[in-house]
C-alpha cells in the first residue's frame, strides 16, 4: 500500500476575487502534489474557500448583496482560476458546506469536553480585515492591527473563549519535539518568542454576528472565522463522516500558508487540534510575499496584479516556471515582467524549446523520425553521468521544497545535451557515412535526456512536459513516470517521433504590454481611464445637480514616486500621499512632465474612482489635469497656497 500525503492550501477568503499571492500558493501545492504522486504517494491535495465571517458580511452588504451570494460568485472565480492554470485539486472545502458544518460542531464539542472551553465577555480592539483583536484592550486609545496595520474597531460582546493560555508550554514542547513543524527556521524561531511572551485565552464566538456556524449547544452564538475556517483541513478528508478515510490521511503532512497567517496556523491551530485529543499536522510552511518594486502587494498600494491578466497575457505554463524558478521558496521575491519575459525568451524558448525543435528536425530528417539505437559518440557518459547527477539532485530539492535550485538542475542537463550537440555537430556526422554510428548515439542520447527532462518538469510545467512527452513518440502519460525509479533507459530506440511546433515563441516587450493592456481593458469593462485630459474644442458636457458633483470626490494629494512605466510611451506610475494612505495612479503624462520634477508636487485626484488595471498595474484614482489645444498636452492642477494632503474640493 502506497504511503499517503496530504498537502493544503489555505481556504481562502471570498470577500474579494483571486489574487497573485494565493494563486502563487496553490502554484506551488499542485507541483508538490504532482511530484509526491509521481513519486509514488497516495496524495490528497486540498484547496477551498473561507466563506463566513464579518468581512464577508460587510463586502456583500456594500455591493448590494448577502454573503452566500457573495461567497458563490467568488468561489466560481477560484474554480475557474485553478481550472486556467492547471490545478488538479482532490478536495475542495467551502466553509459554507454541510458536511464542513458538523466537522466544526464536533472539534467544538471535543474540546469544551476537555474543559477547554468557557463563556464569557471579551472587550478590545478588532480588525475586521484579519478577523483578530489586537493585544491593546484600553478603550481610550485606538490600537493598529498587529498583523495589517490598519485602524481597529472597540468591541464588546459576550463570547465563548478557547483556553489557549492553557497550550503555552505544550505548543513550546510541540516546536522542540517536531523541529519540521514550522519552516523555513527563521519563522519557527519568531513563533516561539511570540508563544514564551504568553498567550491569552482566546475569543471563539461572536454574539452580533449573524454569518457564521452557529454554535452546537448556544445557536444565539456563530463561531469565530478562525476557529471555523482551518477545521476545514479535516473536513476535507471527511473527519466526523468517515473515519477510515480520515485516519488514513490525517495528520496533514504540510500546510501551505503565506507568512502572513503563520501564527493562526502554527499557534491557534494545533492547540486546537491538541485541546480536542487530535494530532497537529506535520509540517505548517509559511512562505514569502510576492513583492513589486520592494513594496508587498496591496490594494491600499495599488500595486496588486491580477492573477486572470497574468494568465491571459503571459499563459499558465510561463507563469508557473517563473513563481517556482524565480522565487526562492520561504524567502520573499520582487515580481518582475521583464524578468518573466527573459525567462521565457532564455530558459524556455532559447535552451529548452530549442534543443527539443532541433532533436525532433534531425531524428526526422537523418532518420526517417526514428530514435535510433545508441552507438559512440563524444560525451555520451557525460551526458549520461548528468542526468544521474541531475535526477538525484532534483529529487533531494524538491524533498526539500528547493524548487528553484531544483529547476535548476534540469537546466543544467538542457545545458549540458544542448552544448553536447554543438560539440558533435551532426549536421556534419550526417555527411559522412563512416560517422553513422555516432550520429546516432547523439540523436538517441538528446532525445533519451528530453524524456527524462519531461519527467522532471510535468510537476512544474504539465502541459509543456506533456507536449514534449508527445513529440518523443511516447505513449501514456508523461505524470505516470515515477521518478522515485527514473534512470537512463535504451526504451526510446526504435520510436517514431511526432514532432511538433515550437514549445515557447520568443517574446516581444512591446507586445505582451500591448496584451497585457487588452486583457486589463477586457476584463475591467467601461471603467474610467485614469487621466482626465478633457479637449477643449468639446463642447460642455450635460448639466448636474449638486448632488451629482457631490459623488465625485476630489482630494489634494502630494507626490512621492514617479517613474516611466516600461513599455508604455505615455504613462507615468505615480505614488500619491493624500495624508491618510498612499495610493498608486497611473497617468498619462509622460510626454509632458519628467518623473523625477513631479516629486513633491501638489496635485489633484479624483479619490473615489473605480479602479482600473494598466499594464497589469492597478491605478486607483485620476490625476486632474487641463488640456493644450492642439496636441491636448495636459497641465496639472495645482495651487498657490499650501494645502493639506487629504483636503477636499468643493
Amino acid at each position: 500500500m502506497p504511503k499517503t500525503f496530504y498537502i493544503t492550501t489555505p481556504l481562502y477568503y471570498v470577500n474579494a476575487p483571486p489574487h497573485l499571492g494565493g494563486m502563487y500558493t496553490t502554484m506551488v501545492a499542485d507541483t508538490i502534489a504532482r511530484y509526491k504522486r509521481m513519486m509514488g504517494f497516495d496524495v490528497k491535495l486540498f484547496c477551498g474557500t473561507d466563506e463566513h465571517g464579518q468581512k464577508i458580511e460587510r463586502s456583500a452588504r456594500a455591493l448590494g448583496t448577502d454573503p452566500k451570494s457573495l461567497a458563490d460568485r467568488v468561489f466560481t472565480q477560484y474554480l475557474d482560476l485553478w481550472k486556467k492554470i492547471g490545478i488538479e485539486f482532490d478536495e475542495f472545502v467551502r466553509t459554507t458546506e454541510r458536511r464542513h458544518h458538523t466537522s466544526v460542531g464536533e472539534l467544538y464539542k471535543r474540546a469544551k469536553a476537555a474543559g477547554y472551553i468557557y463563556k464569557g465577555e471579551y472587550a478590545g480592539w478588532y480588525c475586521v480585515s484579519c478577523e483578530a483583536y489586537a493585544p491593546e484592550t484600553d478603550p481610550a486609545t485606538p490600537a493598529k492591527c498587529p498583523d495589517c496595520g490598519r485602524t481597529t474597531e472597540w468591541f464588546k460582546e459576550e463570547s465563548y473563549f478557547f483556553k489557549l493560555s492553557a497550550f503555552q508550554d505544550k505548543l513550546l514542547d510541540l516546536y522542540e519535539k517536531n523541529p519540521h513543524f514550522i519552516r523555513p527556521e527563521s519563522r519557527k524561531n519568531e513563533i516561539a518568542t511570540f508563544v514564551r511572551g504568553g498567550l491569552r485565552d482566546l475569543s471563539i464566538s461572536r454574539a452580533t454576528l449573524k454569518w457564521g456556524i452557529p454554535l452546537p449547544d448556544d445557536p444565539s452564538h456563530v463561531f469565530y472565522v478562525w476557529f471555523d475556517a482551518l477545521i476545514g483541513y479535516m473536513s476535507g478528508v471527511s473527519f466526523n463522516s468517515d473515519d477510515e478515510k480520515f485516519n488514513k490521511y490525517w495528520p496533514a503532512d504540510v500546510h501551505l500558508v503565506g507568512k502572513d497567517i503563520l501564527r493562526f496556523h502554527t499557534v491557534y491551530w494545533p492547540a486546537f487540534l491538541l485541546a480536542a485529543g487530535l494530532e497537529p499536522p506535520k509540517t505548517v510552511f509559511g512562505h514569502g510575499w510576492w513583492l513589486f518594486k520592494d513594496e508587498k502587494m496591496s490594494k491600499s498600494r495599488g500595486n496588486v496584479l491580477d492573477p486572470y491578466v497574468l494568465v491571459d497575457t503571459f499563459g499558465s505554463e510561463l507563469l508557473r516556471y517563473y513563481v517556482l524558478r524565480e522565487m526562492v521558496f520561504g524567502q520573499d521575491c520582487n515580481f518582475s515582467f521583464d524578468a518573466m519575459i527573459q525567462r521565457s525568451n532564455s530558459d524556455l524558448a532559447n535552451d529548452l524549446g530549442n534543443l527539443l525543435s532541433r532533436t525532433m528536425a534531425m531524428i526526422a530528417k537523418y532518420r526517417e523520425s526514428r530514435v535510433p539505437s545508441p552507438g559512440q559518440a563524444k560525451g555520451d557518459e557525460d551526458v549520461r553521468s548528468a542526468a544521474a547527477r541531475v535526477i538525484e539532485s532534483y529529487r533531494s530539492n524538491f524533498d526539500e521544497f528547493n524548487f528553484s535550485r531544483g529547476l535548476e538542475n534540469v537546466w543544467e542537463l538542457i545545458s549540458r545535451v544542448n552544448k553536447y550537440i554543438v560539440e558533435n555537430e551532426p549536421w556534419v556526422l550526417a555527411e559522412k557515412p563512416a560517422d553513422a554510428s555516432k550520429l546516432d548515439s547523439v540523436l538517441f542520447h538528446a532525445a533519451e535526456a528530453l524524456r527524462i527532462i519531461a519527467a522532471l518538469l510535468e510537476p512544474v510545467i504539465p502541459q509543456t512536459a506533456a507536449t514534449i512527452w508527445n513529440q518523443l513518440g511516447l505513449d501514456g502519460k508523461v505524470a505516470d513516470v515515477r521518478i522515485d525509479s527514473l534512470g537512463w533507459s535504451q526504451d526510446l530506440a526504435g520510436k517514431k517521433v511526432r514532432g511538433g511546433t515550437s514549445l515557447f515563441p520568443r517574446l516581444d516587450s512591446k507586445e505582451v504590454y500591448k496584451r497585457m493592456d487588452a486583457a486589463s481593458d477586457a476584463k475591467a469593462g467601461p471603467a474610467a481611464v485614469p487621466v482626465a485630459v478633457p479637449e477643449e474644442a468639446q463642447p460642455l458636457a450635460a448639466q448636474i445637480t449638486i448632488d451629482d458633483f457631490a459623488k465625485v470626490d476630489l482630494r489634494v494629494a502630494t507626490v512621492v514616486e514617479a517613474e516611466r512605466v516600461k513599455g508604455a510611451d505615455k504613462l507615468l506610475r505615480l505614488i500619491v500621499d493624500l495624508g491618510f494612505e498612499k495610493r498608486q495612479i497611473l497617468a498619462g503624462i509622460a510626454k509632458a512632465y519628467e518623473p523625477e520634477k513631479l516629486v513633491g508636487r501638489k496635485v489633484v485626484i479624483v479619490a473615489n474612482l473605480q479602479p482600473r488595471k494598466l499594464r497589469g498595474l492597478e491605478s486607483n484614482g485620476m490625476i486632474v489635469a487641463a488640456s493644450i489645444p492642439p496636441e491636448g498636452t495636459p497641465v496639472l492642477a495645482g495651487f498657490l497656497e499650501d494645502v493639506a494632503n487629504g483636503a477636499r474640493l468643493k
